[in-house]
């Protein structure tokens, strides 16, 4: 082989190593993980809210010392269906009875009815093994439609109503039997001691005063829930130092972009129109490639790219343009970071565990969740003492 031949041979092989390294996908290394229960599957239900919530609350309980429970989504998403049902029909049908919510609609049923073990009340009452409220909710929705019309919530639209639940759902336990001890929901909720009065909403926008609460402007909001406004490096400390002090986080946030891929355990939010942090080798494959395409090239996630710098304007555009969309809910548990030293958030979906290699959890970048999220939920004690003195929280 000639000289030249050889260098030529030499270079490719140096390519190929070079390549083959750069593609080993996002290889993480976790810096802080707190405990929670097993991951959940919502299957085929708008639940997410309320999945997401009963996992942090089910953390909560591990942090307290109270044990491991696995308590029942669909005890609290019946109960919140009658409470949308009720505000809807006071708005004349123009209210909110959709699967969806977020965190506070947890709250309000828990205060209102309780809780009760999932193996007392699984809400599967219906040929599947898994959760499918389609046409529960076309049902549903079809009765109060009918309400409205006639203007009246009778006795008979009451019973009707539960008796749809029943079917779909289950009968509700009056009391039942756990641990050897019999409860109702509301004494099994008593016994664990969870208070929702120590809960706190942070968000970050522009378009309210800072360190003041307001009524976030999301569809569903319908229960006119406020939260603390920070600005937006202040939101992401108060997440990290809730993550490293031991609290774990309930997430808000859009998972509608290309750069969430569950299938591959990822939320991304990458740069591709400034090339100055890309490495030689993808500059050079980027150079004559439109921004869509970089995108694409991206988005086959072989390898971390350098992220957008999220500032609070990029933050509000991508909310007033409705961009930035409330469609998900999940549980933030903790920190790891990928090969490039970047930190991302470790969290928990509700999609069962066998869709992805990290047993059903995503891993969010920095830069996706300063972008794209809704709100955030913690304990008030996560807070720091100086910043609970500021917002007036005792």
């Amino acid at each position: 082989m000639r000289v030249k031949d050889l260098t030529i041979a030499l270079f490719i092989s140096a390519t190929s190593v070079v390549v083959a390294q750069n593609e080993k996908g996002y290889q993480f290394t976790d810096v802080v993980t707190n405990r929670t229960t097993p991951v959940k599957n919502q299957a085929a239900s708008g639940t997410c809210w309320c999945f997401a919530t009963t996992s942090f609350m089910e953390s909560e309980l591990l942090r307290m010392g109270k044990g491991e429970y696995d308590l029942s989504e669909m005890f609290i998403v019946r109960q919140k269906y009658m409470n949308q049902l009720a505000d809807n029909y006071l708005r004349r049908g123009k209210g909110n009875i959709g699967q969806g919510s977020i965190s506070p609609s947890w709250m309000t049923a828990y205060q209102q009815v309780g809780i009760i073990p999932e193996e007392v009340y699984c809400g599967i009452n219906y040929e599947s093994k898994t959760h499918n409220h389609t046409e529960l909710e076309n049902y549903m929705s079809a009765i109060a439609g009918q309400a409205v019309n006639m203007k009246r919530c009778s006795p008979e639209y009451k019973e009707l109503m539960n008796s749809l639940f029943d079917i779909y759902m289950g009968k509700l336990p009056e009391t039942f039997t756990y641990n050897g001890r019999e409860y109702t929901p509301k004494s099994f909720a008593e016994s664990l001691k969870l208070n929702m009065e120590d809960y706190v909403m942070i968000t970050s926008f522009t378009h309210k005063p800072y360190y003041e609460k307001f009524e976030l402007e999301i569809p569903d909001n319908w229960e006119h829930a406020k939260m603390y406004n920070l600005p937006l490096d202040e939101m992401m400390t108060v997440i990290d130092y809730a993550l490293k002090n031991g609290y774990t986080v309930c997430w808000d946030g859009d998972v509608s972009e290309k750069g969430f891929s569950f299938t591959n355990g990822v939320a991304i939010n990458p740069e591709v129109t400034k090339m100055d942090d890309y490495s030689q080798t993808d500059r050079a494959r980027f150079e004559n490639m439109k921004t869509d395409e970089r995108l694409e090239e991206v988005y086959k996630f072989k390898h971390p790219y350098p992220e957008v710098n999220v500032t609070p304007e990029i933050r509000q555009e991508g909310y007033e343009s409705f961009v930035t969309t409330d469609d998900h809910l999940m549980h933030i548990t903790g920190l790891t970071k990928d090969q490039n030293g970047t930190q991302y958030y470790i969290t928990k979906n509700s999609w069962g565990t066998d869709r992805n290699r990290f047993g059903g959890y995503i891993n969010m970048s920095e830069s996706f969740v300063r972008a794209k999220t809704v709100y955030v939920m913690m304990h008030k004690d996560a807070l720091t003492k100086d910043l609970r003195k500021k917002l007036g929280i005792k």
